[in-house]
């Protein structure tokens, strides 16, 4: 289940000239609701921009917009985000010019916000240049995360994107190598020494990472394990691979 936003005052847009505006002036969305029922010149103007942005876009009975604000919304209604995403095409050229070799974290329908948020603040101590998350069913880069992560998330690069599988195609291209972490795998972690240009994947606790994501990956691993339990948090997880690749 995905977090609930915060109401707040920095946060919240409603209405649809205020959504627009905002939109073109460059303002860095989290989420925009339309209401369901809704087919006009405007649902598709807002739609048709957060496209062209990469803003999740989701479709809400007036009763939940109603609950998240009861002033005039129109039916529209934005929640601004904290963080402004960057663009991975743009990143990884950036991470050459400084003569270094892309180290990046791909999250795959982590939804937690506590655990994005304390992936983010691992990640940044064992050196990962950026996390990839998908445009949709990803873990809201709120207060909550951003505090998790001690303020990482201010600064560690985040990318939002369309589609992991066609973004781990580009980043075959661009000569980073794919490494799953999955309970699956048979191979461990230990066994495999790689350099970087690297990405890891991390999958959600429940369901994993996805298949095609699995298929695509150069490398599939699972993390030693010696005692009873068979798994751990996803957090935990990510830190102990993260940290086996930053050598």
């Amino acid at each position: 289940m995905h977090p609930k936003f915060k109401k707040s005052n920095d946060q919240l847009i409603y209405g649809y000239h205020s959504i627009v505006e905002a939109l073109d002036s460059g303002k860095t969305f989290e989420k925009i609701f339309i209401q369901k029922g809704i087919a006009s010149d405007r649902t598709k103007e807002i739609s048709s921009k957060a496209r062209e942005l990469s803003i999740p876009v989701s479709r809400a009975p007036i009763e939940k917009l109603d609950r998240i604000t009861r002033k005039n919304h129109q039916g529209f209604i934005g929640f601004t985000s904290p963080v402004d995403y960057q663009e991975l095409s743009s990143l990884i050229p950036m991470i050459y010019e400084k003569g270094e070799d892309p180290y990046l974290l791909i999250l795959d329908e982590v939804t937690d916000v506590r655990n994005f948020g304390a992936i983010a603040r691992t990640a940044d101590a064992m050196g990962i240049h950026g996390i990839i998350i998908p445009l949709k069913r990803s873990a809201n880069i709120n207060e909550d995360a951003i505090q998790t992560s001690a303020g990482v998330l201010n600064y560690l690069p985040v990318c939002r994107v369309h589609s992991l599988k066609e973004t781990v195609s580009f980043l075959k291209e661009s000569g980073v190598k794919i490494v799953a972490c999955t309970e699956k795998a048979e191979m461990k972690m230990n066994d495999l020494q790689l350099e970087k240009p690297l990405c890891i994947v991390m999958g959600a606790e429940d369901k994993g990472i996805h298949p095609n994501l699995l298929e695509a990956a150069d490398h599939a691993v699972r993390i030693n394990m010696v005692g009873k339990v068979s798994s751990l948090n996803v957090s935990v997880a990510a830190g102990l691979i993260m940290h086996h690749f930053s050598q």
